[in-house]
């Protein structure tokens, strides 16, 4: 899939003017459709060219007459922020996805809201304070070695990063949050997540649902896939169960793991939690929890594969600070230049390219007035790419987050983890997991791309549709 047209919006660069308050632009589309086949097919370049020819407020409708759908979408980071931020309130997890993933993973922490989040996010917190996830590095840069080991092996020295990363973040986060071995959950989230991804995104932009009761090939196969992954979770908490001897739940006396809370709230009267809801926030974080750092970690190989000078620079820094020793937490603040590598890959390709939300009621966004009850959506994908706030958006430029040169732009302006009260609460994890685990496998190897692009499509998170491979070049001495 081509990425987008980075060709900038006017000779300046800036943006087009904004209409009258209620005159929002759009793209006519086609007469009896509007635009629902351009964003089935590409939704990504859709929005990409609405922002490029319509400006930073976009209207698109999708569907036939009478049931056409029409949702706005907002690119400005000004705009990006009321959403997200400063008016959070008025903008729910109402918007038809996210319905269809509740209906699909259950009403965890990702998709809950008001008391219920308030409650779930209460609960989990304490497995994310910067103490506690510092605490887990060894956790992460074990997992990281066994792919060192691994990739010893690799038939024709090349590995597919994709797969490879997928696999790694989803034992590190099945380990630290569950205390378990993933090679279960690992083949049943890698056959089963992509048959699920793909019905919640094509049933969320479908003006007209077949009810999901209905014995439909897509439905069967959706129904068995859920099937399967509650399956596993219900084995994942009685094989804790079991290990622990409790005959109420998961171990509750460490607190340890994300079991342990969960099962600690089901014994307290003010936040007790049925087994259905543990199901759903176990399920939620074994998907959610690996799945974004794993496209953030594939991404940010594949790039320095495809850009030699800026993997050298890189590698330079690792072997100065780490020399042979493991990585640790507090070399976080020690490899500037590799976490400005991995902020620049999650730029080109954020984990969440499109965030989804529906207006309480009516509010003014950048001069124009988006109405009570209307579905809004705001890119990543989108605003990360604008030229008149990343220039020579396309380009692969770790300096663009050297130190100092946040107040250059807007804060909104790179968002990969959303923002405001709905920010992701595992967002020091991610960076902490990804850090290291780059740095352990860009000192035992040196990569070189097999394919220079990697085609990408909009599901409930970024995903790539071909494969990302590197050639791998074991350094001398490195790993041993």
């Amino acid at each position: 899939m081509p990425i987008t047209d980075s060709q900038p919006d006017s000779p300046s660069g800036s943006r087009p003017a904004p209409a009258a308050l209620d005159d929002i632009p759009g793209p006519a589309g086609l007469p009896l459709l509007g635009s629902m086949l351009d964003l089935r097919r590409d939704s990504l370049s859709t929005f990409a060219r609405a922002r490029r020819e319509h400006g930073d407020v976009v209207r698109l409708e999708a569907g036939p007459p009478g049931l056409r759908s029409v949702f706005h979408a907002v690119f400005a980071p000004e705009g990006v922020q009321q959403i997200l931020a400063s008016q959070a309130a008025n903008f729910r997890k109402d918007h038809p996805l996210y319905e269809e993933v509740r209906q699909a993973f259950g009403n965890g922490l990702l998709t809950s809201q008001d008391a219920d989040y308030l409650r779930q996010r209460r609960l989990v917190q304490p497995l994310f304070t910067k103490r506690r996830v510092d605490g887990y590095a060894s956790a992460v840069t074990g997992e990281a070695a066994t792919v060192v080991d691994r990739w010893r092996t690799a038939e024709d020295a090349t590995v597919d990063l994709v797969p490879e990363m997928n696999r790694f973040a989803l034992r590190t986060v099945a380990r630290i949050l569950f205390g378990l071995d993933a090679e279960e959950a690992v083949a049943a989230i890698h056959r089963c997540a992509p048959v699920i991804n793909a019905y919640v995104v094509q049933r969320a932009y479908v003006p007209v649902k077949i009810p999901r009761h209905w014995p439909t090939p897509g439905n069967l196969r959706a129904r068995a896939a859920m099937d399967e992954l509650d399956a596993l979770c219900d084995r994942i908490i009685a094989g804790r169960r079991a290990a622990t001897g409790a005959a109420d739940g998961p171990d509750t006396a460490g607190g340890e793991d994300l079991l342990s809370l969960l099962a600690a709230a089901g014994n307290a009267e003010d936040g007790s939690l049925d087994a259905t809801e543990i199901r759903e926030q176990v399920l939620i974080f074994l998907l959610a929890g690996h799945e974004t750092t794993a496209i953030s970690l594939a991404f940010t190989l594949h790039l320095l594969a495809r850009h030699p000078e800026e993997q050298a620079r890189v590698r330079a820094e690792i072997d100065r600070v780490l020399a042979d020793r493991v990585p640790t937490a507090a070399d976080l603040d020690r490899l500037p230049y590799l976490t400005q590598a991995l902020k620049e890959s999650m730029r080109l390709y954020p984990a969440a390219p499109v965030v989804s939300r529906r207006a309480v009621a009516a509010t003014e966004i950048c001069g124009f007035r988006i109405p009570a009850g209307a579905d809004v959506v705001v890119a990543p994908w989108v605003t990360h790419r604008d030229p008149a706030l990343w220039p020579d958006p396309e380009r692969f430029d770790p300096g663009r987050f050297a130190p100092g040169r946040d107040g250059e732009r807007h804060r909104y302006a790179w968002f990969p983890f959303g923002g405001g009260p709905r920010a992701c609460i595992g967002q020091h994890f991610s960076m902490l997991e990804s850090v290291l685990a780059l740095a352990m496998l860009l000192r035992a190897y040196e990569l070189d791309a097999v394919d220079e692009e990697v085609p990408v499509a909009a599901g409930i998170t970024l995903q790539p549709t071909g494969p990302a491979r590197v050639r791998l070049r074991p350094r001398a001495g490195a790993g041993e």
